[in-house]
């Protein structure tokens, strides 16, 4: 079954290996294949991932991207994640859920687990901000 888009004017989207700019009006497209799809709102720079969180789910992003599965991508993740849980106890089952994923090559899901994970993130940063 196809993967319907609906894209805003000026949308991008990243299909495989491919940024896509949509025109001046609103598009749709159908992807009839299995691939990789990153809208724009989901789309994270390297300048943007200033946190912990953002680093993780950085690095769950180039692994979606990715061809094949990167060992080094891997233990970048491994090693944030032990970090992570040491110094942030509270965000054990969000990182234990998308260690799951990635460890059964479901990076998608595991890039929805993460970006609640950056929200737990800048709650916990917010709460500490009032606090201060």
């Amino acid at each position: 079954m196809a993967l319907k888009l609906s894209l805003k004017p000026n949308e991008k989207v990243i299909i495989g290996k491919a940024v896509l700019v949509n025109g001046p009006t609103t598009a749709t497209i159908s992807v009839e294949n299995n691939v990789p799809i990153l809208r724009e709102k989901d789309i994270l720079t390297e300048e943007e991932a200033t946190t912990y969180c953002k680093k993780i789910y950085l690095l769950i992003q180039l692994m979606y991207l990715g061809e094949t599965p990167n060992v080094e991508l891997a233990d970048l993740y491994s090693q944030l994640a032990t970090d992570l849980q040491t110094a942030v106890p509270s965000t054990q089952d969000l990182i234990s859920g998308i260690t799951g994923d990635i460890l059964n090559g479901r990076y998608y899901q595991a890039l929805k687990l993460a970006q609640q994970l950056i929200q737990h993130e800048e709650e916990l940063l917010s709460h500490a901000a009032d606090i201060s």
